[in-house]
């Protein structure tokens, strides 16, 4: 018989690809993680992970195991959240939000759901990288709707959403205000990249109720939604983001809406989870909470 802690240890190190890093997940020392991974490989005799004194990667046999727990796993913990918590929700529920979610991230949602549920712990991590949520293991997720896939469940987050080019005042006076979107070649451009090895994103507008894009070559590329507003307030060039993250900005002048008649409305962010016979009470508690809110 395999212990299910050590599983759950493993399925920790496999995501985290630390020990130090799944010991504090846990709340256990390192050293318990890696005398754990040892009993978990001597008890199925192969090696799950190799370890380096600067990181942990796994195996290929520890690749399949991670594979091939993922949904039990998630399935087994959602069972045993389940047990008596229909009145008072509990457990760690764990979410992967994109950086540019403003209406999920901008903070009183989730502050009224913590005070609503005491005994659920959120573990929310901002990341922008596009990976299956299941075999992370996380609950569920919050994204752009035309990047989910299309089994999942997706819930509306904050309604419909509009993205906005804004540049500076100092910037316009210097360099002008672009009339058309592929006037943006001309100018000095913010944009944003979610890894290194792709592409820096196409900022996409809309022309007589067809769309298009322009690939604006930025010469200031970056995956911190901060650093392109900062760099546009400091008169550092044009950019392009979610209007909710702008428009304190754009209502004190410190910054210039620009483009607005070929910027249409589109969907927006949603909550996404998968499909399960039974909902594991602390998520549908979320659910319930993001539904309640727009």
């Amino acid at each position: 018989m395999i212990d299910l802690n050590l599983l759950l240890l493993f399925r920790a190190v496999a995501e985290e690809a630390n020990f130090r890093a799944a010991a504090d997940r846990l709340g256990v020392t390192r050293s318990a993680v890696s005398q754990g991974i040892r009993r978990l490989e001597d008890s199925l005799g192969v090696a799950l992970v190799l370890r380096t004194t600067r990181s942990v990667r796994l195996t290929e046999a520890g690749a399949e195991l991670q594979a091939a727990l993922a949904r039990p796993l998630t399935e087994i913990l959602g069972a045993l959240d389940s047990l008596g918590a229909e009145d008072c929700p509990r457990g760690l529920l764990r979410i992967a939000v994109t950086s540019i979610a403003e209406p999920f991230l901008s903070g009183p949602l989730i502050a009224r759901f913590a005070e609503a549920h005491p005994r659920i712990t959120l573990d929310i991590r901002v990341t922008d990288a596009e990976f299956d949520i299941v075999a992370a293991g996380f609950d569920a997720g919050v994204r752009l709707g035309e990047v989910i896939e299309q089994d999942m469940i997706a819930v509306p987050v904050g309604g419909p959403q509009r993205e906005a080019v804004v540049a500076s005042p100092s910037y316009l006076a210097a360099r002008g205000v672009p009339a058309h979107p592929r006037d943006l070649v001309h100018h000095r451009c913010i944009g944003w990249r979610p890894a290194p090895n792709t592409a820096p994103y196409r900022w996409e507008f809309a022309e007589d109720g067809r769309p298009f894009d322009v690939a604006v070559a930025p010469q200031i590329c970056t995956n911190d939604l901060r650093l392109m507003l900062r760099t546009a307030l400091s008169g550092g060039g044009i950019t392009f983001a979610p209007i909710q993250t702008l428009q304190p900005h754009l209502d004190r002048g410190a910054l210039v809406s620009l483009l607005e008649d070929f910027l249409p409305s589109f969907p927006g962010f949603f909550l996404y989870f998968p499909q399960r016979r039974n909902m594991a009470p602390k998520l549908r508690a979320l659910v319930a909470h993001v539904r309640g809110s727009r």
